[in-house]
């Protein structure tokens, strides 16, 4: 088994966990946020004093930060086998599933699980997916 792995330039985790661990040829990527490094979120912004978000760019910010965390262990996004998707709002399903598509392509990509949850860690946040991939160790 490998230790985790922080990678440089992202959202710091908010407890004790990596942003990505491998053991053996299976990686795995903790649940995944559109938090940037500043601690700002991608897809959020208050406008005249109303909160306003966009899944899809909450999305799209989730999907690249897990094929940064990927490619620390040299992987891609075409080996991911196993996406665990966290909704705060099922209304968001079809915006999320629309970019979601531009990543995998469909009945090809790996298999899915989206679920409603009641919140996530920060209240400004939509959506957070956990991955698992399989990447062969070079020997």
């Amino acid at each position: 088994m490998t230790d985790g792995k922080i990678v440089s330039g992202k959202a710091t985790p908010l407890g004790a966990y990596p942003h990505v661990k491998r053991v053996g040829d299976f990686i795995f990527v903790s649940g995944t946020s559109s938090r940037r490094a500043d601690n700002s979120i991608e897809g959020f912004e208050v406008v005249k004093g109303k909160k306003q978000y966009d899944i899809r760019k909450q999305t799209r910010a989730v999907i690249e930060n897990i094929r940064d965390y990927l490619a620390e262990e040299s992987a891609t996004l075409a080996d991911v086998v196993d996406i665990t998707t966290f909704l705060v709002d099922m209304d968001d399903f079809a915006g999320y599933n629309e970019i979601y598509g531009e990543f995998f392509r469909p009945h090809a990509g790996p298999a899915r699980t989206t679920v409603a949850v009641h919140q996530l860690p920060h209240p400004d946040l939509r959506i957070e997916v956990k991955a698992m991939a399989y990447k062969r160790v070079r020997q």
